[in-house]
């Protein structure tokens, strides 16, 4: 199952770094690249690689993940690897009470 998150998907409406647009986006669990957390460029991405690695399609889940990323996430995670890892394990978890 391939997901493609797209911007109206989302619960929050997020800046767009229009410089980076174009930049090499989230390759991987083991991506060292800083993560922005206040680009959508960075964060669609981001979050459409969660879902699928969650194997999740509905907006519950997204929404939980956003509250996540914007609410809870610590700021000295920083790589787009941490944030995945981050983000993904608390998805596991949140799943598992379900």
């Amino acid at each position: 199952m391939q997901l493609t998150v797209l911007a109206s998907d989302l619960k929050y409406k997020y800046p767009k770094v229009t410089q980076t647009r174009f930049d090499a986006k989230f390759s991987g669990p083991g991506d060292d690249a800083p993560f922005n957390r206040d680009d959508l460029y960075d964060i669609l991405p981001m979050l459409t690689a969660v879902m699928n690695d969650l194997e999740r399609d509905d907006a519950g889940t997204l929404h939980f993940l956003e509250d996540l990323m914007n609410q809870d996430m610590p700021r000295f995670l920083v790589s787009r690897g941490e944030v995945f890892d981050f983000l993904t394990g608390c998805g596991r978890e949140m799943l598992s009470y379900r």
